[in-house]
């Protein structure tokens, strides 16, 4: 039988005042012609710095808002959010840019790599918008393609690597700026029940070693793998908890068929 742990709710709360994310009231309104959609409605959540937390609910429930104005790719209409300790709600264009390539890591569905780029070149990208000379992004580069199991397909290019490598090296991608929050986007969306797993592991061992991590998924399966669930209705968070009995990837895999690349 796999191995599951439970999620301490006290260790949980003891963090409550290192909060890496803090949303306050948030409401977002979207005019679309003569119709105001209100998409989120008072949001104010807290995830502390360590915690891995999956965001869930249907098509319309203010999951895909939150999860963009936590990112810094859109900004509340009312309320604040503050990251990292900085309120980044009045932010221009220009600052929240810097942010999202210094604090934050994006994750997505679809990978997102330049085809005709090697991993080690891809996962160089971010770097390029930093202050760091070639030998330094070189090298954060290949720790983070070693830190995800990748080390021997440095020179690989997309079309050459499996569906779950691309994923490794998107993931890579954004560890390389030393991200204080990893926002993962449903990672898992194009992947085999496996190779689902297999992301999970990285994103649990990650986890492990302090990295924050926030996931939005519609799979309540890949759910059970953060140590916290919220879910979405209606442009208000319904229930927010904690995961009992987590599974863990690592063990699990022991349990899964192994599928040929």
């Amino acid at each position: 039988m796999a191995t599951t742990v439970q999620t301490d709710a006290a260790d949980l709360k003891a963090n409550s005042s290192d909060a890496v994310i803090r949303v306050e009231e948030v409401h977002k309104y979207y005019d679309l012609g003569e119709q105001k959609v209100h998409a989120l409605r008072g949001v104010s959540v807290s995830i502390s710095r360590g915690e891995f937390v999956a965001i869930m609910g249907a098509s319309g429930s203010g999951k895909s808002t939150f999860m963009n104005i936590l990112g810094c790719l859109d900004k509340p209409t009312q309320g604040h959010y503050i990251l990292d300790g900085t309120d980044v709600s009045e932010l221009t264009k220009r600052d929240l840019a810097a942010i999202r390539n210094r604090r934050i890591g994006f994750v997505f569905q679809g990978f997102n790599l330049l085809s005709r780029t090697t991993a080690l070149e891809n996962v160089e990208l971010p770097t390029m918008y930093s202050r760091v000379n070639r030998q330094e992004r070189e090298r954060r580069a290949k720790d983070s393609l070693e830190l995800v199991g990748l080390g021997n397909r440095l020179d690989h290019f997309p079309s050459q690597l499996s569906g779950g490598q691309q994923q490794r090296v998107a993931i890579a991608r954004a560890l390389v700026n030393q991200p204080s929050i990893l926002l993962a986007d449903e990672p898992t969306g194009n992947l085999d029940s496996r190779t689902s797993v297999e992301i999970m592991q990285i994103f649990q061992e990650l986890n492990d070693k302090g990295l924050t991590i926030v996931l939005v998924t519609h799979e309540h399966d890949i759910a059970q793998y953060a140590k916290r669930n919220i879910i979405f209705r209606d442009g208000k968070i319904r229930r927010d908890e904690l995961v009992q009995n987590r599974p863990v990837a690592s063990e699990m895999l022991k349990t899964l068929p192994t599928l040929e690349d």
